[in-house]
């Protein structure tokens, strides 16, 4: 079985280098070959980078979180560029908007998504979609300024019914750690509903830790639990659904395997 991780705080799990480094060994270990790394912040991003330059598996997203619409940088664009040059960078995200705790930053957080939607047609990368509370507005959006090459709702946590209208446009849905749990039927009913080439998985650790790990911080290495859960829902044995999976994620951010 090998999985993918397609969305990964590896920062936020560990402060150290090494504990970085073999934070992916781990995960390696437990069949997830190939994550990416998400940062919230460009800063991040550069320090996180340039910590997992010899993690050859790790592929990265540049992007400014609609979690920092606060704390924005004068110039973040310009920099935000010169990042998508690096080797590995396989998104732009994570974007989106947020209109949860940062509902006071509406304006600027549609201004930066859209800039982010720009940015990623001009690199011919998918963006990664944070959606909080904001799944109308998103959805406006991306009918207008998608890139050709797609989208990915990360940590999905709408209903069918906005997958359904979200399929209309290219995008998959990626589901963490919390559809492992009971009584998550909205979720479950989604991939019950969704056709298997849309489906991804993540671990979106530390957050979203899987049932079986509850009350621990998330890592990747516990991705397994989520391969399972989603092979449970749709009645596919784990081997043959972690590939197809695998094969999405693939698909997803446009990779060929070597």
């Amino acid at each position: 079985m090998r999985l993918f991780d397609t969305h990964c705080h590896i920062g936020l799990i560990h402060e150290d280098q090494l504990e970085q480094l073999l934070a992916v060994q781990y995960a390696k270990r437990a069949g997830v070959s190939k994550l990416v790394s998400i940062c919230n912040s460009l800063t991040d991003f550069e320090v996180i980078y340039n910590n997992l330059k010899s993690a050859k598996n790790v592929y990265h997203a540049v992007g400014v979180s609609p979690t920092e619409s606060g704390n924005l940088l004068t110039g973040w664009e310009s920099k935000m560029q010169q990042f998508l040059k690096l080797d590995r960078i396989v998104a732009v995200g994570e974007t989106g908007l947020d209109y949860g705790k940062y509902s006071q930053f509406r304006d600027v957080q549609v201004d930066m998504f859209l800039k982010h939607l720009e940015i990623a047609r001009r690199a011919h990368l998918p963006v990664i979609i944070h959606n909080r509370e904001a799944g109308n507005d998103i959805l406006d959006i991306l009918k207008h300024n998608i890139p050709d090459e797609g989208a990915v709702f990360h940590c999905y946590s709408e209903d069918w019914e906005y997958a359904f209208r979200a399929m209309e446009l290219p995008v998959y849905f990626s589901f963490a750690g919390n559809i492992t749990y009971k009584n998550v039927r909205k979720l479950t009913d989604t991939v019950r509903n969704l056709p298997e080439n849309r489906i991804l998985i993540e671990s979106e650790a530390p957050f979203m830790v899987p049932a079986r790990y509850s009350k621990r911080r998330n890592k990747p290495e516990y991705l397994p639990e989520t391969a399972n859960a989603i092979a449970q829902i749709k009645g596919i044995p784990v081997e043959e659904m972690s590939e197809i999976l695998y094969q999405n994620s693939l698909a997803a951010f446009h990779l060929t395997e070597a």
